[in-house]
């Protein structure tokens, strides 16, 4: 396992851009500096190169059962969407750089009563619950996936190496 200098963290990840929405009418525990760094620090891990930028949407249960359904056709709460900037239907014509150069990686989104719920049934906070979810949602937008058990077990083994780095944050 690599351990990043907070040095290094901080220079490697001042490259990159991470956009936080907060819904309004959710009132969340971490603040927006800390889910900021929970994502860098997945991105860092997974070495994303500079210029790149990932959009993070807390949310409420309705909107992402809404976007669960009308994108997934599950009609169900969730607690984590990801939404790749990269992944594309074959018929569709292929991405073109932005002007800004700057790699868009996608969108997280959480749904923060979600989170609440997962945490009291996990015996853990709901800081640690986010991160989980961060880390996991970031990760798909990088390509990971868990349809497959080959493709779970490396899913699953890179969130808990991420989340191992951060566990004295977590607390």
């Amino acid at each position: 396992m690599t351990q990043i200098s907070e040095e290094a963290l901080h220079k490697f990840a001042t490259e990159r851009e991470v956009n936080v929405l907060i819904e309004e009418g959710i009132a969340i525990e971490p603040a927006v500096s800390w889910l900021v760094r929970v994502v860098e620090r997945t991105l860092v891990a997974e070495n994303v190169p500079p210029n790149s930028e990932v959009s993070l949407v807390i949310s409420g249960q309705e909107r992402l059962q809404e976007l669960n359904r009308d994108y997934r056709g599950k009609d169900r709460p969730t607690d984590v969407l990801a939404f790749s900037m990269s992944e594309q239907k074959t018929e569709e014509p292929p991405f073109v750089t932005a002007p800004d150069q700057v790699l868009h990686i996608g969108e997280v989104l959480i749904s923060y009563p979600q989170a609440v719920i997962q945490a009291e049934e996990q015996r853990h906070p709901v800081k640690k619950e986010l991160a989980i979810l961060i880390i996991h949602g970031v990760l798909h937008l990088l390509g990971y996936d868990h349809e497959k058990a080959d493709m779970k077990r490396k899913m699953q083994a890179r969130e808990t190496e991420i989340l191992s780095q951060m566990e004295k944050e977590l607390a």
